[in-house]
């Protein structure tokens, strides 16, 4: 049986605070294993792990909503995910760096992600500048595309 990590659960949270970011509304469970790459009988397990934690509510048919303890979890993970992005790009020139972020987002704990904060020139409006579509910080990107 596969363990479950507290990185695994926030990657879950993030996940399901960005699904419902783009749906504007509860999280369909589908979408949250299409957007981990699971599969959705493994999305359900762990959606049924964190609502008995109490980090969500999940409702047959109509989706996921998070508490306010998951939100809080959600955007800690989020901006931990937009402070890797950022040192992969700003300070290692990384050019697969979401792809990076993701796997290293599993591995890197919260002091390690506070001392890469203290390298990088993170805003301060982080992480509401994440932009779910792109799975990117949006101003990020622009200075990305401002580079080229």
């Amino acid at each position: 049986m596969e363990v479950v990590g507290v990185n695994t659960a926030d990657q879950y949270l993030k996940a399901i605070y960005l699904v419902q970011e783009l749906e504007n509304g509860p999280a369909s469970t589908g979408r949250v294993a299409e957007m981990l790459d699971v599969s959705p009988a493994s999305a359900n397990e762990m959606i049924g792990k964190l609502e008995d934690s109490g980090l969500l509510d999940h409702e047959k048919y109509k989706g996921v909503d998070l508490t306010d303890e998951g939100i809080q979890r959600a955007r800690d993970a989020l901006q931990t995910y937009c402070i890797i992005e950022r040192f992969l790009v700003e300070v290692l020139d990384v050019e697969e760096f979401r792809a990076e972020a993701t796997q290293l987002q599993s591995v890197i704990d919260e002091t390690v992600a506070e001392r890469l904060d203290t390298i990088i020139d993170r805003e301060p409006q982080c992480p509401d500048c994440f932009a779910p579509e792109a799975d990117v910080c949006s101003l990020l990107e622009l200075e990305a595309d401002a580079a080229d």
